[in-house]
């Protein structure tokens, strides 16, 4: 017997013995009944948006033998932190453990998926690698945090919607709110796709029957009142409003933001680092084409580690030790840069803050000299702002390589601050207090991948002489 608290409408189970429990509320009920083609449901962050997505994905393999459904994200790497861990440990915890689904890594001819017991199937990918999961026909699909798509990336899924198990076909989809003029809110403005506003009041987890806060709710309330500026009107009060004095101002992230791809050697590197230990350290690696175009490929984003810690991090990424050089390293003999083999081309520039002892710990941990950065504010902004606007052939001269961060801090996740260069720019707005003049200091808070960014720009601007190895 399978037990979801709700009176379901796509037939009989005859499912292996199972108990699960799902009571939805709120548009996490009116999104598992809906038959809408295409459905996004949006809200402020800890809502349950994915969470009921993924039980209604769950509900119709269950009911509907044969089914084929679809899970994707903009990049697949991406899914394993997010749907696919609520997923396993709640949505599908008790299938799993009976046996009713298991999970099948994938082949040459097919994608990772969850296979049921009846013969239905959840295929599981990214965006960034579509062959495989877009070589199959489906009934439902789910994209998560759907903000991250293009609408060449919604249409492709959306015609692959017609395989004829389930008695309709749907896009379904989850997002954080973001710019009031992105794409899939004007799609839904338009009514091509039905919009559901999802509230923390949904979150059993958050708010009791009764509408009443829980000890796990206020908690988690708390903290997101703590958030500030675009960041708390979208993940807090689920708005879709723009940063007011957004720096960037031609930033889109169905532009900028772009799936990984393998850089050629030939294209080349830069660093760049700003320091901080209670604020996030970052540092960053570019690549740069041969047109001049900057491309964010990799960064570490962290907080509550030392310098040297951090190098350390960063060296495993683009030289990694080998078995010999690790025995070396665990006795505590230091490994000389020169007998590392690198992954990648070294980087021509390693561009610093003005942190002298920062930049003396990076230097010798790295064994590579550094360079400071010209602290020009608005020089910097200006060069950054000529790269985020299209060139003459429509493209812009600076990306961001989504899924760039080498791991993710759980500090600053479970505080709800960015993680990561590209969650950063969004927030990155002007100083706007009294007496500030207008549009000439950013705001110094949440900036410290924006100033990353920066450097490398103002540095761009100035030609680039060779880095110096130690």
């Amino acid at each position: 017997m399978v037990g979801f608290g709700l009176a379901c409408e796509y037939g009989p189970v005859t499912a292996p013995a199972l108990a699960h429990v799902y009571r939805p509320r709120g548009a996490a009920l009116a999104l598992l009944h809906s038959r809408a083609p295409e459905l996004l449901v949006s809200g402020p962050a800890g809502t349950g948006k994915s969470r009921a997505c993924l039980e209604k994905l769950q509900l119709i393999c269950l009911r509907n033998p044969g089914a084929k459904c679809l899970l994707v994200r903009k990049t697949a790497v991406s899914l394993t932190s997010s749907a696919l861990a609520t997923y396993e440990d709640i949505v599908a915890k008790e299938a799993l453990a009976t046996g009713a689904v298991r999970y099948f890594g994938g082949s040459k001819r097919q994608p990772p998926q969850y296979r049921y017991y009846n013969g239905s199937v959840i295929n599981i990918g990214g965006m960034d690698n579509p062959t495989r999961i877009m070589s199959t026909e489906y009934d439902v699909a789910f994209a998560q945090e759907a903000i991250e798509l293009t609408v060449d990336d919604w249409e492709a899924i959306s015609s692959r919607l017609r395989n004829g198990m389930v008695s309709f076909q749907q896009l379904l989809a989850d997002t954080n709110p973001a710019q009031p003029t992105h794409w899939l809110k004007e799609r839904c403005n338009r009514g091509d796709c039905h919009l559901l506003e999802s509230r923390h009041e949904d979150n059993p987890r958050l708010f009791d029957g009764e509408g009443q806060v829980t000890l796990d709710g206020a908690a988690y309330i708390a903290r997101l009142d703590r958030l500030t500026g675009v960041r708390y009107q979208r993940l807090r009060k689920g708005l879709w409003v723009a940063a007011e004095g957004m720096i960037f101002e031609d930033y889109d992230p169905a532009v900028h933001v772009i799936p990984r791809f393998l850089i050629p050697d030939e294209w080349t590197r830069w660093w760049t680092v700003d320091f901080g230990f209670t604020n996030p350290f970052v540092m960053q690696c570019w690549a740069e084409d041969g047109d001049g175009r900057l491309y964010l490929y990799r960064e570490i984003y962290r907080t509550k580690r030392t310098v040297d810690q951090h190098a350390v991090e960063m060296l495993a990424q683009v030289a990694p030790l080998a078995p010999a050089q690790r025995r070396q390293a665990d006795d505590g003999r230091p490994v000389p840069l020169r007998e590392r083999v690198w992954r990648e081309p070294r980087p021509r520039g390693v561009i610093c803050d003005h942190d002298a002892e920062g930049r003396e710990t990076l230097s010798q941990a790295l064994g590579l000299g550094t360079i400071p950065a010209d602290k020009r504010v608005l020089y910097g902004l200006e060069a950054a702002q000529r790269r985020f606007r299209r060139r003459g052939d429509g493209r812009p001269g600076i990306y961001l390589l989504a899924d760039s961060v080498v791991s993710r801090d759980q500090d600053l996740v479970d505080r709800k601050l960015p993680t990561c260069t590209v969650e950063e720019v969004p927030g990155y707005v002007w100083d706007s207090a009294p007496g500030r003049p207008p549009k000439e200091t950013p705001r110094k808070e949440d900036d410290h991948g924006c100033d990353g960014l920066r450097y490398l720009c103002a540095y761009r601007e100035q030609g680039a002489p060779m880095i110096r190895s130690m």
